[in-house]
């Protein structure tokens, strides 16, 4: 009778929130609750906030003493800049050039130009919701609403449920792990083998999952990890072949009850794995997983700017949280969060150290406070937003 009920509440919250991601996939015009900063007017100064923090306003990179990377010449780029569309959902830097994800087809960032390809270049669907680069091959491979596309020496090929066999066509993430390519669709996840072109699908009817949605993917250590719907993480060990999931113990869909105790919600949306830390996003806040030990965050304690997280990406040991109240990123103990006014172009970071809190002005800031795609490489950071397209250069 419990998991009858938790499955029944699961599907409500479930069909609930598929409106909100898969319609206008979280395109809600998010509360920034951000300062309007004029950095010609900001004078450093020291104030002790209701939290009892310390906080200090500062225009200038130099003055922040912080360990974690901080960005800014922030650039923003819309369709009147060249993107065929200003709802972005993904992001991938492939070498020179960046390749977006829009609700209106691929845009690709080259030579400081824009390109786009649509479903008359031969894309399965013009939204294009996930991204990666095959290491072995150069291959593009395109998660759509549509099918699976893969974009190779200049030419689109397309995979569906009609003429491939995989689990759906409604694809929210894709990983290359060697020959192999990892799905996490709307009717499970699925696992292409580019040797035997053969799909093997992994629903509730063969792995621990409560039901077939799977919104994340991601490798590591040997294993895939799937962000199931209502399912919490499950864990897959491809030597063994073998399942385990990872749920929130507590059982309560509202509340983490019990602090650490596991994955802080069963809604998980995004995982990232990197030095040999699992992250999980929920709708719920975020989870970070060392292979022994669980750890919680949440906007109420922490620096994370909401505990609704569209998408996470781990890079070494920072991973950067998209939410709908800007970008935070975290190495489990600092944090900074970027947020933009919502009266100007402008807005600010704020950086988390300890009990100390910075603030420091960003002229301009990111394009839009709901962030659903990143991607880092090198001093460079490029964010993927319901309002176009920005990239920040590393300031320190």
């Amino acid at each position: 009778m419990e998991n009858k009920g938790l499955r029944k509440y699961s599907k409500i919250v479930a069909i609930a929130v598929i409106v909100l991601v898969v319609v206008s996939f979280g395109f809600k015009i998010a509360d920034e609750h951000s300062l309007n900063l004029n950095s010609d007017s900001i004078n450093k100064k020291l104030t002790v906030e209701n939290n009892n923090l310390l906080t200090e306003k500062t225009s200038d990179v130099n003055d922040v003493k912080n360990s974690m990377p901080i960005y800014g010449n922030w650039q923003n780029f819309t369709s009147k800049d060249g993107l065929p569309g200003d709802k972005a959902y993904c992001v991938r830097i492939d070498g020179e050039r960046v390749l977006v994800g829009t609700h209106e087809g691929l845009a690709v960032y080259e030579k400081g130009k824009w390109r786009t390809y649509t479903t008359e270049d031969g894309l399965a669907h013009n939204g294009v919701l996930a991204i990666d680069v095959s290491e072995q091959t150069g291959d593009v491979w395109l998660g759509t609403m549509g099918g699976l596309t893969r974009w190779s020496t200049g030419k689109f090929e397309n995979f569906t449920q009609m003429n491939s066999g995989m689990p759906n066509d409604l694809i929210y993430s894709v990983i290359c792990d060697g020959k192999e390519v990892w799905v996490a669709t709307g009717g499970g996840a699925g696992q292409y083998d580019t040797h035997t072109k053969r799909w093997e699908i992994f629903t509730e009817q063969n792995a621990p999952m409560h039901e077939p949605w799977t919104y994340g993917v991601c490798a590591g250590d040997g294993k895939i990890f799937i962000a199931a719907w209502g399912g919490g993480v499950v864990e897959y060990t491809k030597k063994t072949k073998q399942f385990r999931d990872y749920i929130d113990p507590d059982g309560n869909m509202e509340i983490d009850l019990f602090p650490d105790d596991g994955v802080v919600h069963d809604i998980t949306t995004g995982v990232s794995w990197a030095d040999d830390y699992l992250w999980v996003a929920t709708y719920f806040g975020l989870s970070r997983y060392d292979g022994v030990r669980w750890k919680g965050y949440f906007d109420h304690d922490s620096g994370l700017a909401s505990n609704f997280i569209n998408f996470v990406k781990a890079d070494g040991p920072v991973a950067f949280m998209c939410t709908d109240q800007g970008l935070s990123y975290t190495d489990g103990k600092n944090w900074v969060t970027y947020t933009k006014n919502k009266t100007d172009k402008n807005g600010k970071a704020i950086i988390t150290e300890g009990n100390k809190k910075t603030e420091l002005a960003m002229t301009p800031s990111i394009s839009h406070n709901f962030v659903i795609g990143v991607d880092i490489k090198d001093d460079v950071i490029w964010l993927a937003t319901s309002k176009g397209v920005s990239r920040g250069e590393l300031l320190k």
